[in-house]
């Protein structure tokens, strides 16, 4: 028996395609769901390069100004020296998730160069860094320790298995967190625990699943509901969009309800 690789089309599982149209499949951009997951934590691992020009990875906390992270980094760190010599850098943050599987947990990584705010721009970016992480308060002003701003100039977003893209720059600055996905864990398990018929009816009548004999929501965002569908002709994901999109984590319930409504009607 030959061993497939994993660039072998045999290789791959088959997933069912939608039997129907998807009645609404909007979803958030590359752009915008980089910043929910910059904004998500306040922690990553920032990549610097040596005077030998090797690359050095440290784990770093920020904050951010306009989705551009804020580090506060001691000159005795090698990844504070680093930066003093060559101001290119990345920073790869990985979203909280309940996921058991790492790789299907979403991540990003923010390249450019770093600079020293002044002026407005430092006090903005000593607040940031202050309220996203409080313990600086403690060595912020230590005169060991800098504060460094990333000029994002490449976004890499990965959502999981399959589910990747970029963004550009001026994208990234002008996108907002989403207002959903961060406080949606518990909407979430009470959907899947105590509404599973209605999450089965969205996708057989909005997520083009008409064969769908069961479903799990395994993410919300403002613009709608991500379900993993189960068939008879194997599992798939899906897309249940709202009619609007969300501006805050109050309109989620109601959302929901007029999803539900929605595919009832169909």
């Amino acid at each position: 028996m030959t061993n497939l690789d994993h660039g072998d089309p045999g290789d791959a599982p088959t997933v069912p395609p939608p039997l129907t149209e998807i009645v609404n499949a909007n979803r958030p951009s590359a752009a915008e769901e980089a910043r929910t997951a910059a904004a998500s934590t306040n922690m990553g691992t920032l990549a610097t390069l040596t005077k030998d020009g090797d690359p050095w990875a440290s784990f770093v906390t920020y904050g951010l100004v306009g989705g551009a992270p804020v580090l506060c980094v001691s000159h005795m760190a090698e990844h504070g020296r680093n930066l003093a010599r060559d101001p290119r850098a990345s920073i790869a943050i990985v979203a909280p998730g309940p996921q058991s599987d790492p790789l299907a947990s979403t991540r990003i990584t923010l390249a450019g160069h770093v600079e020293r705010p002044e002026g407005e721009e430092l006090a903005a970016a000593r607040e940031a860094h202050l309220a996203a992480v409080p313990a600086a308060r403690i060595y912020i002003d230590f005169s060991d320790f800098s504060l460094w701003v990333l000029r994002v100039q490449r976004v890499r977003w990965v959502g999981g298995y399959g589910r990747m893209d970029s963004a550009t720059a001026e994208a990234y600055a002008e996108a907002l967190p989403d207002p959903i996905t961060p406080s949606a864990g518990r909407a979430i398990a009470h959907l899947n625990d105590d509404h599973a018929d209605a999450l089965v009816a969205m996708a057989q009548k909005l997520g083009g699943f008409p064969d769908a004999t069961a479903a799990t929501c395994v993410g919300a965002d403002r613009y709608g509901l991500d379900l993993d569908v189960t068939t008879p002709r194997g599992r798939a994901m899906t897309r249940a969009g709202f009619s609007s999109p969300l501006n805050s984590s109050d309109e989620l319930r109601s959302a929901t309800v007029g999803l539900t409504q929605q595919a009832r009607q169909v």
